[in-house]
């Protein structure tokens, strides 16, 4: 397998004219010509743009519209597609800064949980983990060093944790979602995926506008752990607090536990019901989509519009609560999985650890580096405030320094 590409060397060649984004293209296309998995559902020449990423091949997920292509959404259902006639809103976004979108990547479908035919780079014969399964193993086996996502519930975070490569889930409405087939207007939100840490806050400053910020002073994080990790993933945990710790960051205990499973429960609730309406077509065709999806539908058209409710005030009280927890932190750190990526390609993994924040709209930050016993990876992930991506890739970059000591 290549190495993950560096976007921050490769942004440094543009710039000094070492490459050109002509070269850079060619190259994302070798490597991806000579993969022995399957990431990539199609590809297509687009014109080289410019801006402060100019000439960057990035990957796009293929229930984002790219225009010239079909949007299939790994759907039986999608596979007469016409190409797209105009690009989403935030692929005209990623334009803007510069980046060339190449071609469109596996999704599982409709962005749920029947997974697509994309192995795991870093781990094969293991899923790469869902919905953003393409992107993810395109980052990490370098074929591009920088592809697009989309989390309704964990489909940014675990795939990244399972691929050993950064990612960054953006505050929901950050971004608007025009031109992406979503399952939920209160849970979807735009991600991205790069080799590191430092490549995602470069990447992040090129698309927001925002300057980068300096590498912060050792942060202070509240630490989250659930009794469902893996002990490999509860030991990894604990070390890497130690040497945050012993880096300079205070970490204390989040002070209320039982908040984070009271935001779990709602997030599925949210997501069933909303789904349900959201995808209309879909439901009348539910007889033709995997299991899963089409008892999600299902569900969520039986649905009472007060247990709907409910949760959504679940959700309300339990955003005042965190702010009130947060206060004086930088980060809430805490598993990004369950463990590593489970062995086989039949399932993606569980969601689980990436649902109350989902729940709550928070910019989230996948930190690659850990390993268990077998030397797959394990990651960890840094949930920040809304709509404070900037300061959270800070805390981010330190982290992530700290724990490579």
């Amino acid at each position: 397998m290549t190495a993950p590409w560096s976007l921050r060397a490769l942004v440094a060649d543009l710039t000094a004219g070492r490459t050109t984004p002509e070269a850079a293209v060619a190259e994302a296309r070798a490597r991806i010509a000579a993969a022995s998995f399957d990431a990539w559902v199609s590809s297509a020449f687009v014109p080289v743009s410019v801006g402060p990423l100019g000439g960057v091949p990035l990957g796009v997920k293929d229930i984002i519209d790219l225009a010239g292509l079909p949007t299939r959404c790994g759907s039986v259902l999608r596979e007469d597609s016409p190409p797209a006639t105009v690009d989403a809103a935030i692929v005209r976004e990623w334009r803007r800064a510069g980046a060339v979108p190449i071609g469109k990547t596996v999704t599982t479908e409709f962005a749920f949980f029947a997974p697509g035919p994309t192995d795991n780079p870093a781990a094969p014969g293991h899923t790469p983990g869902g919905s953003s399964s393409g992107s993810a193993a395109a980052v990490v086996a370098g074929h591009v060093p920088l592809a697009l996502g989309s989390q309704t519930a964990g489909s940014v975070t675990r795939p990244a944790a399972f691929c050993g490569v950064a990612s960054l889930v953006m505050s929901r409405g950050r971004f608007p979602v025009d031109g992406v087939t979503g399952l939920s207007p209160s849970l979807d939100s735009h991600g991205m995926f790069t080799a590191t840490v430092s490549d995602l806050s470069l990447a992040w400053s090129a698309l927001s506008g925002e300057p980068e910020a300096a590498v912060s002073s050792p942060p202070r994080l509240l630490v989250w752990s659930s009794e469902d990790a893996t002990p490999a993933m509860r030991t990894a945990l604990g070390s890497a607090v130690a040497g945050l710790r012993s880096a300079g960051a205070v970490v204390d205990e989040f002070p209320d536990p039982a908040l984070v499973p009271a935001l779990t429960a709602a997030h599925p609730v949210v997501m069933a019901y909303e789904a349900a309406r959201e995808r209309p077509v879909e439901l009348a065709s539910a007889d033709r989509l995997s299991a899963p999806l089409a008892q999600l539908l299902r569900t969520g058209a039986e649905m009472p519009l007060a247990e709907y409710e409910a949760a959504l005030d679940v959700v309300a009280s339990g955003a005042s609560r965190l702010a009130e927890i947060v206060a004086g932190y930088d980060a809430i750190l805490a598993p990004a999985a369950l463990g590593s990526a489970p062995a086989g390609l039949a399932a993606t993994g569980d969601p689980v650890l990436s649902r109350p924040w989902q729940a709550l709209g928070l910019p989230v930050i996948a930190v690659p580096g850990l390993r268990d016993e077998a030397g797959l990876p394990l990651g960890l992930q840094l949930v920040g405030r809304s709509s404070e991506e900037t300061a959270l890739l800070a805390t981010g970059r330190w982290t992530e320094t700290a724990l490579k000591r």
